[in-house]
């Protein structure tokens, strides 16, 4: 093999196994065709910090994001060990109306235990999801358990990001408030007096280090992280994935009509179990880094 035909991907014979180093932000398209940012591995800051934490209650939050704040704390170091990649929008409408014609809500090989219990015999979502598919393939998908995200995510390969995962994609190794930097930018996201959703990607000022787009506004997002309140005082350093068990889902980043204080990436969202969706809720997927283009 020509390795000059790849200078971005330097192949490496590891135990037998072909391991792909990228850089960062490089992009792919996977085998469902969704485009992907690879986020290499690297160490970063994870929550908020006593002085961040301060500077959030000094502008009068709303009492539920005063309420959620210590749950982000402390502030810890954490390493991510191997690179992924991370899908670089929100899945849209039309992507997983892919998945509904492929199947997905028949097939059990895509579904965990609780997922299909939960799915009961749906044979497929709600019929109102075919016509938003046909009006607005473009925007997030959206009005979608965590148990459908799920799901969908183990069709294309891949699975919900962890916590840890979708806040360094969100924050890199500068540990950034923000995906685009330490300052609040309104023109960066779909958030601020927001009347509803926008095609994915229509912000492209406000992506991440990776160029991963609205990690800060459009949708809320699905993470894979059970919910513990306390969690970030086991200061877990390596890989993080949140508790065994729990109640509720970890979400991850603001949404189309909130505030400012919802678009820090270091916002954790815990209101809902893995049963519950609305029209701010949607997701995207990561894939590990031997899962071939």
């Amino acid at each position: 093999m020509n390795m000059t035909f790849l200078p971005l991907i330097t192949a490496i014979t590891l135990l037998g196994a072909v391991v792909q180093t990228n850089k960062a932000g490089e992009q792919r398209v996977d085998s469902k065709g969704t485009e992907q940012v690879w986020v290499p591995a690297g160490s970063f800051q994870m929550g908020t910090s006593e002085q961040q934490a301060s500077q959030v209650l000094a502008q009068n939050p709303p009492s539920w994001v005063a309420r959620e704040l210590p749950s982000e704390q402390p502030q810890h170091q954490v390493r991510m060990s191997a690179g992924f990649w991370i899908d670089k929008f929100e899945v849209t409408n039309a992507a997983f109306l892919e998945f509904v014609k492929a199947g997905g809500y028949q097939n059990r090989a895509f579904w965990s235990e609780l997922g299909w219990a939960w799915l009961n015999g749906r044979n497929a979502p709600d019929s109102s999801f075919l016509k938003t598919a046909a009006d607005q393939p473009n925007h997030p998908r959206v009005n979608i358990t965590w148990f459908e995200a799920e799901a969908y995510a183990t069709w294309r390969g891949g699975r919900l990001p962890t916590e840890a995962q979708w806040e360094y994609a969100a924050r890199g190794g500068e540990s950034l408030i923000y995906p685009w930097g330490n300052r609040f930018d309104s023109s960066k996201t779909n958030l601020l007096n927001s009347k509803g959703l926008s095609n994915v990607g229509s912000f492209p000022s406000g992506a991440s280090w990776v160029g991963a787009h609205d990690m800060a506004g459009n949708a809320m997002e699905w993470v894979q992280d059970w919910l513990d309140v306390n969690y970030y005082a086991q200061k877990v350093e390596v890989d993080p994935k949140g508790p065994l068990i729990g109640e509720r889902k970890v979400e991850k980043g603001g949404w189309w009509g909130s505030n400012s204080f919802v678009a820090r990436s270091a916002y954790r969202h815990f209101e809902d179990t893995p049963d519950y969706g609305d029209e701010h809720i949607g997701f995207r997927v990561v894939s590990p880094n031997l899962v071939s283009n």
